[in-house]
């Protein structure tokens, strides 16, 4: 589960956070006039959840939403920065605003409860990480976090390349290395022998792994490599990093490649890590579990799953035949979701294939 994503879930569903709230999901967009399209919907949707909020809570007053939706609309940043989408969560003293990798149902909900279920959805195969884009003879270092790839600066003295990293130390002579950044493995210099070759790569993955070990890494994410079969190889050969990781990697060569370029690449990183995340859930079906509605809902409020499933097929869009009655299945849902996450428990939104049996809903019971 990304951090950002768990740390809201939790302040969410903390005693702290009290109602009544009101969700809005939106997607967001770029240009100028898709993000006067994204002001209107979100202006008349308040408008929509203020009628509902003045008759469903007549004990509370609606102004301090209303100034939280104001001062939202006036934010320049917030709409022309926008991701695919955002969930904007609002109590009378606060303001959550969580941007989402996932599109969403453009919806608004009043309840005594936060709608959580697009968060959950939001953290299922969202991994953040380090990527390094490693040549023969040189790298670079960038941070993914909700699917965006951000290219990391690197200090002046950080072994970018063989040069700066050996210096003097290269066995191998004066190097010039290939106009390809090296992938060739094309050398020339005054001492050119295989075998001083195969010294300088060794001393400069040592060097790069030296160097990442003083990487600031507060959430010990790990770090996985976009580089060339034999690179990687040999990379894994020398690195004592805690935080290198070979559960999955891009392979080929980067020595050329832009940062939109990496960004399309990262998806093979995604569905390494999805399938082995996918296979995991696949055997909790052999511990008991529910996976009808009626047994679900009682044991979500005792506290007795440590994992539920919710298939995307449950949430069906639409406001219903009655706007004054909104979602019911996934309030029930939503509600469902937030008794498993207050009693420490995971709760996961997939679609179908992906969830254990491919069952529609699916509760794995602590005992």
């Amino acid at each position: 589960m990304a951090n950002i994503s768990k740390k809201l879930l939790t302040e969410l569903t903390s005693e702290k956070a009290t109602g009544p709230f009101i969700t809005f999901m939106l997607n967001t967009h770029h240009g100028h006039q898709a993000v006067e399209k994204d002001q209107i919907m979100f202006k008349n949707f308040a408008k929509e959840a203020k009628r509902r909020f003045e008759k469903k809570y007549t004990d509370h007053s609606f102004e301090p939403f209303q100034e939280k939706i104001d001062q939202l609309l006036a934010d320049g940043d917030f709409w022309r920065n926008g991701t695919k989408s955002a969930a904007v969560i609002l109590t009378a003293d606060a303001a959550y605003i969580h941007r989402l990798s996932i599109t969403v149902d453009d919806q608004y909900y009043v309840s005594d409860l936060p709608y959580l279920l697009a968060i959950i959805k939001n953290t299922q195969f969202n991994y953040p990480y380090y990527l390094m884009a490693l040549n023969r003879d040189s790298m670079k270092l960038y941070f993914v976090r909700n699917k965006e790839v951000t290219a990391i600066e690197l200090p002046e003295d950080a072994p970018k390349d063989m040069v700066t990293a050996l210096g003097d130390e290269l066995t191998g002579g004066n190097l010039n290395v290939s106009a390809r950044g090296g992938e060739t493995g094309s050398f020339h210099g005054v001492n050119t022998k295989d075998e001083e070759v195969e010294i300088d790569w060794v001393n400069y993955y040592q060097a790069v792994d030296n160097f990442l070990k003083d990487l600031d890494n507060p959430d010990q994410l790990p770090l996985y490599l976009f580089a060339l079969p034999e690179n990687q190889t040999q990379f894994k050969k020398v690195a004592k990093n805690p935080y290198y990781s070979d559960k999955a990697a891009i392979s080929g060569s980067p020595a050329q490649v832009t940062i939109n370029d990496i960004k399309k690449a990262t998806q093979k990183i995604t569905d390494q890590l999805t399938e082995a995340e996918t296979q995991s859930y696949q055997k909790l079906i052999d511990r008991k579990f529910v996976d009808q509605l009626v047994d679900i809902v009682p044991a979500a409020k005792e506290g007795k799953i440590s994992h539920l499933f919710i298939a995307t097929s449950n949430l069906t869009n639409g406001f219903g035949a009655d706007p004054d009655v909104e979602y019911d299945r996934r309030q029930v849902l939503n509600e469902i979701a937030e008794n498993v996450i207050r009693n420490g428990g995971q709760v996961f939104v997939l679609d179908q294939k992906d969830a254990p049996d491919e069952k529609s809903l699916l509760a794995v019971l602590r005992y």
